[in-house]
């Protein structure tokens, strides 16, 4: 796969515009100051620093033996991308050139001088960056690092300051910018289950990281045998080759590619031969490179030992004798080998109890582990719904020390994301972080490129936690998939939306497609008010939206790996978007008195709707398989039920849903989360199930005896091959109304032309499809308004 440079912003220029450049501009021709681009992630200090610079056909850069190789080759690129065709490298200005670019150690004479009054921070990472219309012909541009790194990063900052000129050229915005990492370690961990990502996709993490300022990849993946099956054994000479890879393009953008191995699965804690075997895997990758090492002992049975010398030497099995063989074995490679070898950060490990803060005898023994250790943790659960400042601080006491956030997200290998792309930005993670965590890495996707989206915003979360918003970084991450395309960025959002759902092992933390609910919030709004023709036209505007925006993504300027990855949901997308712009015209053509055309609009949009439910995610690169893809779901299939429901009851007027007004019981709830209040709480995102019985049932008491004239059931995954739909006016007698063996599995909508009022309404289970219980999102029962 090639590789493809990003952008924060649109880049272009005519070869008209670049020999108009070669002639030196005054500085008196600079614009006006104005405001300064958005940068990511967000600087800790970044003000206006009098005129923008233009930018010339020739550059001066200024270097010297300590400025940063990695720094100067993305300059010369940079330079080259907005118009400037010859650079001249120097080590110490003319005075004569337009434009000079000072790039090296904050420290250097030259660069602490153009500096000025800009301070350069003291912190690893850190940068200084002014760019100052006002010295030399055009400006002088003063980019100075704390360390190599800082000045790599000032580069890519200086990237996002270029501004288009409407003669096709670029001017420097005059920005005075001190900057640098809230956290120390920043990224990612390939840590998921199921299809690992491809070495081309690794590579093209690695060159996004650099892009985001993001220091960290973790060499996690689940099912690679040599990582831990098959932990003991050398990697084969091929792998080996592609790992050198991957060490050498980290490098190349100052990520710190860290090496994982995971023995726990069949470890001897108290064996040489074992220790022997960890550290001459460790030294094989140490010798490609890697300065980074991880012992994740994560998802494994620690109740037994696997070898007699463990029980001989710490006891019988438990919680906190694994915790003391743990201790033991990481000290042992912490200062054999990683203090041993120069230049090696401290050993990170992932404990057994990874997901809360409650202390317990493992914890108690981790504690005694030697305290250069990096402990991960994934937050209060294995999916947090959220990280407090206060849950940081309870981890470093039970912990020991500051703890290394492994972030679930947007990591989509378990039950709840089937069919799922998790698009939602990177959220509910608190400020102030920064202070009480080493830093934070996202477990992201099978979905190497659609997992950019939320490692945007760790990226930019453990930069500047303090200033971080969400909704911003989320725009400016479908910003740099558009390559700084604004109507493809505006095509990502709308895509990015209908997969905005996170969930979790609980009930889900970010709700699904918030712009699309508001959308058809406001439609109902405006429906209720009696403007029937104008709701219709103001969703439809956006229902085409949705219908276009995937031939949007595809021909536009998205990088291609993304277009890959997301495939299956973009062609269901489509075929939702088409559905929905069919059923909303059938609506209207009902509003001009045609039922005919409006009746086959509607069976038009049924058709191209169930289309759009039965594309599944194919190829397989997730444990789940061939799931069946979902997008806007509870939001998008339950307005289609509303409507189809709207257009069957039409020439009864308007009705209304009666059951959140109720109360819902049922005959068994599989856990506490799950309970039956769910299913008439309006709320598409929460859901009842039951236990694993074929003849569990959900009821709602209406709030007064009520005529029904329809009810619908939002399925989740796990529904039902058969069941009815009963009445009731003393919950002990139940007449059935609906016998249903020929289920959606998704949204199923029925009308009745009862006369007489009911008290309950039940769903009687007869056959489950799956292992699982009954589940539920929504019970609607709809009356006439």
């Amino acid at each position: 796969m090639q590789t493809i440079r990003k952008t924060f912003a649109t880049v272009g220029i005519s070869a008209v515009a670049i020999a108009g450049m070669l002639t030196p501009l005054s500085a008196s021709a600079a614009p006006p100051s104005g405001p300064l681009p958005s940068v990511s992630p967000t600087p800790q200090s970044i003000t206006r620093a009098g005129s923008d610079l233009n930018v010339p056909g020739r550059v001066e850069i200024v270097v010297d033996d300590g400025t940063d190789a990695a720094a100067l080759a993305e300059l010369r690129e940079t330079l080259s991308e907005h118009g400037v065709d010859r650079i001249d490298e120097r080590a110490k200005a003319t005075g004569t050139a337009p434009l000079t670019i000072k790039l090296g150690a904050a420290s250097r004479a030259d660069i602490d001088a153009a500096l000025g009054d800009t301070e350069a921070p003291t912190h690893a990472e850190g940068y200084a960056l002014l760019a100052d219309a006002s010295a030399g012909p055009l400006g002088t541009v003063a980019l100075g690092g704390v360390d190599a790194a800082g000045q790599y990063y000032a580069v890519k900052t200086l990237d996002q300051l270029f501004v288009p000129k409407d003669d096709g050229g670029y001017r420097i915005a005059g920005a005075a910018i001190s900057d640098f990492p809230s956290m120390p370690l920043r990224g990612t961990i390939e840590g998921f289950y199921g299809e690992p990502w491809s070495h081309q996709e690794r590579l093209d993490q690695l060159e996004f990281y650099g892009d985001v300022k993001a220091n960290t990849y973790i060499y996690a993946p689940k099912d690679d045998p040599y990582h831990r099956d098959r932990w003991r054994e050398p990697y084969p000479a091929d792998k080996l080759a592609e790992l050198g890879e991957l060490v050498n393009t980290a490098t190349a953008n100052h990520v710190r590619f860290t090496f994982a191995l995971s023995p726990g699965n069949s470890v001897c804690y108290s064996s040489d031969g074992d220790y022997q075997a960890l550290a001459t895997k460790l030294q094989q990758m140490y010798d490609l490179g890697v300065r980074a090492f991880n012992i994740p002992l994560d998802d494994i049975d620690y109740g037994r030992w696997h070898c007699d010398g463990d029980r001989t030497k710490f006891g019988a099995p438990s919680a906190r004798t694994a915790g003391i063989a743990q201790a033991a074995f990481l000290d042992r490679v912490q200062k054999e080998f990683v203090e041993t070898h120069e230049g090696v950060h401290p050993l990170q490990m992932v404990p057994t109890e990874y997901s809360n803060t409650a202390d317990s005898g493992y914890k108690t023994a981790l504690r005694t582990m030697d305290e250069d250790v990096v402990v991960m943790w994934t937050g209060e659960g294995v999916v947090p719904q959220s990280v407090t400042v206060a849950q940081a601080q309870k981890a470093a006491t039970v912990f020991g020390g500051p703890t290394f956030l492994w972030d679930n997200y947007p990591v989509n290998d378990y039950g709840n994301t089937a069919g799922r792309l998790l698009m939602a930005p990177y959220d509910k993670r608190e400020a102030g972080l920064g202070e009480y965590l080493a830093g934070i890495v996202s477990n992201p996707m099978n979905q190497a490129a659609a997992s950019k989206i939320a490692i945007f915003g760790v990226a930019d979360f453990t930069w500047n936690d303090e200033a971080y918003d969400a909704g911003h970084n989320w725009s400016r991450a479908l910003d740099y998939l558009a390559s700084g395309d604004a109507a493809t960025a505006a095509s990502l959002r709308v895509f990015a939306d209908l997969n905005h759902l996170a969930p979790s092992f609980g009930a889900p933390w970010q709700p699904q497609a918030p712009e699309l609910s508001a959308r058809i919030a406001e439609f109902w709004e405006t429906w209720s008010a009696g403007d029937r023709a104008g709701a219709v036209a103001e969703l439809r505007t956006y229902a085409q939206s949705i219908a276009d925006a995937p031939e949007a993504i595809r021909t536009g300027t998205t990088d291609p790996a993304f277009v890959s990855d997301s495939s299956p949901w973009l062609d269901a997308a489509a075929l939702w978007g088409q559905s929905t712009v069919e059923l909303l015209d059938a609506v209207q053509a009902r509003i001009d008195g045609d039922q005919a055309t409006s009746d086959a609009l509607a069976a038009s949009a049924k058709a191209t709707a169930a289309q759009a439910a039965a594309v599944v995610v194919d190829p397989v690169d997730n444990a789940w398989g061939k799931a069946k893809v979902k997008i806007a779901d509870g939001v998008l299939d339950a307005f289609h039920g509303r409507i189809g429901f709207t257009l069957a009851m039409w020439d009864a007027g308007d009705v209304v849903n009666v059951a959140p007004k109720g109360t819902a019981t049922a005959s068994s709830t599989e856990v506490a989360q799950f309970g039956a209040k769910n299913v008439n709480d309006g709320n598409a995102s929460t859901r009842w199930a039951s236990g694993y019985s074929d003849d569990s049932w959900v009821q709602v008491k209406l709030s007064e005896p009520t005529v029904v004239r329809g009810i619908t059931v939002s399925w989740e995954a796990a529904c039902a091959n058969a069941y009815e739909l009963q009445t009731s006016n003393d919950g002990t007698t139940w007449t059935t109304i609906r016998t249903v063996d020929d289920s959606t599995c998704a949204l199923d909508v029925y009308t009745f032309d009862e006369s007489e009022p009911v008290q309950y309404v039940r769903m009687q289970g007869i056959d489950r499809k799956s292992t699982w219980g009954y589940s539920i999102w929504e019970l609607g029962i709809y009356a006439a308004s």
